[in-house]
């Protein structure tokens, strides 16, 4: 007999008992099965996934979590009952949907795991997000406002050129043959060079960077060498000549030194885009031009209120474009704002220490750092978008939004200097003025002897 008789049928029973128990708290794998399997998503917006997940060993009250790698883009919820039933335990499935809603562009991946007494065992199998920006009416709205104020403006520049002048620019081209090495050898240069030093690991933002160098002068330089006092005949010139050489510069640049930042993307030169470009830059001019000749008066008019009209557009146009975009500021880093401010700052101060190199005066060496400083940020917005898919296209065009946020900064700057300078300069030669002219005190008749009437004679 046995001496531990009846202990060893308890014993017995244990061991017969404890690996059923261990079974019972080891978790499952899972795997998930997602349909669809990936999800586009605009932001502010969600959509809902059916997910199916199955797994051996699977009990009652197991509940059914969803995970995602990066929530400031988008995350998820349970848009059903997260905890399996007896059915489901029996069946070894469970079937449900999530709700995966779009925070931020960008791109994330939405996981599930299973939960039991605090232990988790997660799924290999994701669901891939991509979260893009929505299509909105202000976008049209701001675009078409834009071209409208920018066409009026060029009418006015058409008004207030001197087409002799602009002939004589022409004839002896140093002003546009220095603005062109400025635009088209320098700020590419410097743009892929620049790039590599701010993003080394980030080719996308790099090739962002690069697009803005490679893109011609814009139409806001003629606006601010009009308001600063440049030579704004040369400034037209240049940006004329900028936009119809970029035929020919921009794809040489693209397929050399852009392959080398972004060898993979599939990147085509929008000839469309920059004609359009071109056809809206001459046709307002040449419609001045005419208003000049056959209707002296009004074009006098326009010239008149250029300034005052020129400010009010820039104004509008940063305003309007800070209130559309105000999305893209969530994703300015220090080397967003240093490359926004690197490429048209240090442009400004090229074209100008150049043009001073060969003894350019001074309204012509404004004109020259003003284009070679402000670029076409559309096309270059618009090279990207064509080069990359959602939503890397709308993240690479910080870039040039950043540019175009910092590229007023120092025109504003000597904007204001002009007019406190104006100011004290005026007050000085009024008090001059005063000085060496000093008015006559005038009495009325009937004052005291020796005192000058107002006949000037003496009493």
């Amino acid at each position: 007999m046995c001496p531990i008789w009846p202990l060893h049928l308890v014993l017995l029973y244990l061991l017969a008992i404890c690996p059923l128990w261990v079974l019972c708290q080891q978790l499952p794998q899972i795997s998930a099965v997602f349909n669809p399997d990936s999800a586009m998503i605009h932001m502010n917006l969600y959509e809902d996934v059916n997910v199916t997940v199955k797994g051996v060993g699977l009990l009652e009250n197991d509940e059914i979590l969803v995970t995602t790698e990066n929530a400031g883009i988008s995350f998820a919820e349970i848009n059903s009952t997260s905890k399996l039933t007896q059915e489901d335990a029996d069946n070894g499935e469970w079937h449900g949907k999530i709700r995966i809603y779009g925070e931020f562009l960008g791109r994330t991946n939405i996981g599930i795991r299973a939960a039991r007494n605090g232990e988790i065992s997660a799924a290999n199998e994701t669901v891939s997000v991509i979260v893009t920006r929505p299509e909105r009416v202000i976008d049209t709205i701001f675009t078409a406002s834009i071209a409208l104020f920018v066409s009026l403006i060029f009418i006015n520049f058409g008004c207030a050129m001197h087409w002799p002048t602009v002939k004589e620019v022409l004839k002896k081209p140093i002003g546009p043959v220095i603005g062109m090495v400025g635009q088209f050898i320098f700020m590419p240069l410097m743009t892929f060079g620049l790039g590599f030093l701010i993003f080394p690991d980030n080719a996308a933002l790099h090739l962002g960077m690069f697009m803005t160098g490679v893109a011609p002068g814009g139409g806001a330089s003629n606006i601010w060498t009009f308001i600063l006092g440049g030579n704004l005949n040369l400034s037209l010139a240049m940006t004329s000549i900028s936009t119809i050489f970029s035929f020919g510069f921009m794809p040489l640049w693209i397929f050399s030194l852009g392959q080398v930042v972004f060898a993979n993307a599939n990147i085509g030169v929008p000839y469309t885009n920059v004609i359009t470009f071109v056809v809206g830059l001459l046709v307002p001019m040449s419609i001045g031009l005419a208003m000049q000749r056959f209707t002296p008066k009004i074009a006098a008019f326009m010239v008149k209120i250029l300034k005052g009209f020129s400010s009010t557009l820039l104004i509008f146009i940063i305003v309007f474009a800070i209130v559309t975009n105000l999305y893209i500021f969530q994703l300015f880093t220090w080397q967003i704002v240093v490359a926004g401010m690197g490429i048209p700052w240090l442009g400004y101060m090229f074209g100008y220490a150049l043009a001073r190199i060969f003894k350019r005066p001074h309204k012509d060496a404004l004109a020259i750092s003003i284009e070679t400083g402000i670029q076409n940020t559309g096309i270059a917005i618009f090279l990207l978008r064509y080069a990359l898919s959602q939503p890397e296209a709308d993240i690479t065009t910080v870039i040039p939004v950043s540019a175009a946020i910092m590229t007023p900064i120092p025109m504003t700057a000597i904007l204001i200097y002009q007019k406190i300078k104006g100011c004290i300069v005026a007050r000085r030669n009024r008090h001059k003025k005063i000085v060496e002219d000093p008015v006559t005190p005038v009495y009325e008749v009937g004052q005291p002897d020796g005192i000058t009437t107002i006949d000037g004679n003496l009493k």
